[in-house]
């Protein structure tokens, strides 16, 4: 571990250099998520940071090793996301002046939100690399210092100090489970936990559209890996760092994919479960042990939430997606005669049953049904995938062919329940 690029020394002396400037999140036992994957599962809450986001570890501690010269001169770094505002934020409060260089395309929430934290936002490169490109481009036109997301010995000693907090907490933890992009926060934690504890196992976790690490720890592959829309966005990286891969392949146990149902679903969870609301990049440890329960059973597993800046319209629309898988809401589609009073027989049913109706379409025109008969589809609130089946018995009971629509798609003409 000597031959490493950074030290468990180094990690210290990031610690007391950021204590108080960066909160000390708490790792706390989350029953719900222990009971289903059958361990003893903590969660290390990166989310109550100021800027949402284990980031601002790594970017302090890489802003105070600056030179006075340094800090006069300014510094630029590159980020679409929570890099951009954990420098930003520190940056703002030590004095220093802080460029920000974002890919185009980056939502207009994001720029607003860096610039808010003082920084001065540059939209350059139509991606990731390019907008690396101008920053490093920049750095050296106007002598500014590059603060790297991940590949730079202060920023992985900082991102380390969640080690050594983790195992201060519980010192029984026997697997740390943490979120991979370019290997920063990985790397740092993993020096920092096999130093304090050798037999500790240390797992990295990847979005399956983005393996990079994955693939160059298992395959040895060194080209970029990665593409496509994830929700999680926050390790979107298409290859990993020089520094952080020497020591993940020297101190990581193995590098786990989890796909993108996989990562909704561990985001619905923390919230409806465990009232943590987590980004998609900060859900993949849980996505990931929920996946392989087996594998951790009966172990003291620790997880690194690592963010919660997530869109709320994003969040909105994952949870929506949860209540209709769990039945909890339905679209159903009724068949029922074209005359007065039909519509508030239905909407009696349902509601006599206790189902609530949130929205209706009443269709005569584009379905194959009589000339005398309507087709009216409900969208209800419901408890449970049971009581969905009580309302469909109901209505058809009550003279009104009925069945479940389980997409948009979903336009057959048949009747799948009938009197």
């Amino acid at each position: 571990m000597s031959t490493l690029p950074v030290t468990i020394a180094e990690i210290r002396n990031a610690a007391a250099a950021i204590a108080g400037a960066v909160v000390r999140t708490p790792t706390v036992l989350t029953p719900a998520i222990s009971a289903m994957a059958g361990c003893t599962a903590f969660l290390k809450l990166e989310t109550l940071q100021a800027t949402g986001s284990f980031k601002e570890r790594g970017a302090l501690t890489k802003l105070l090793a600056l030179s006075e010269a340094e800090r006069r001169a300014g510094v630029v770094a590159m980020s679409a996301g929570n890099h951009a505002q954990g420098v930003a934020f520190h940056a703002r409060r030590l004095g220093i002046p802080a460029t920000i260089v974002m890919p185009e395309g980056t939502p207009f929430t994001k720029i607003d939100r860096t610039e808010s934290l003082g920084a001065t936002v540059l939209v350059r490169g139509d991606g990731l690399t390019a907008a690396r490109r101008a920053a490093d481009a920049l750095a050296k036109e106007r002598g500014l210092v590059l603060v790297h997301p991940y590949d730079d010995p202060a920023v992985i000693a900082g991102q380390g100090t969640i080690g050594l907090e983790m195992l201060a907490d519980v010192p029984a933890l026997d697997t740390l489970l943490v979120p991979v992009g370019g290997g920063g926060l990985i790397s740092g934690i993993a020096v920092a936990a096999k130093t304090l504890k050798p037999e500790i196992e240390i797992i990295g976790v990847q979005a399956a559209l983005y393996p990079a690490m994955e693939r160059l720890c298992h395959a040895g592959s060194n080209a970029a890996a990665g593409g496509g829309a994830t929700l999680a966005e926050g390790i979107a990286v298409t290859e990993p760092g020089r520094l952080t891969r020497r020591i993940v392949a020297a101190l990581v146990a193995d590098i786990l994919l989890v796909d993108e149902p996989q990562i909704e679903e561990a985001v619905r969870l923390m919230v409806q479960r465990c009232r943590i609301v987590p980004e998609g990049a900060g859900a993949v440890a849980v996505a990931a042990l929920l996946a392989r329960p087996g594998r951790f059973h009966g172990r003291q597993v620790g997880l690194v939430v690592s963010g919660g800046n997530i869109d709320p319209r994003l969040l909105a629309s994952i949870l929506m997606r949860g209540l209709v898988r769990d039945g909890c809401l339905v679209r159903l589609r009724s068949e029922l005669p074209d005359m007065p009073g039909a519509l508030a027989r239905v909407s009696g049913i349902i509601g006599a049953h206790g189902g609530n109706i949130v929205e209706v379409h009443h269709q005569r025109l584009f379905h194959d049904t009589s000339v005398k008969r309507a087709e009216l589809d409900v969208v209800v609130e419901t408890q449970n995938r049971r009581h969905v089946d009580t309302l469909i018995a109901a209505l058809v009971a009550g003279g009104f062919p009925t069945r479940l629509l389980l997409s948009d798609a979903d336009e057959e003409p048949s009747i799948l329940a009938a009197p």
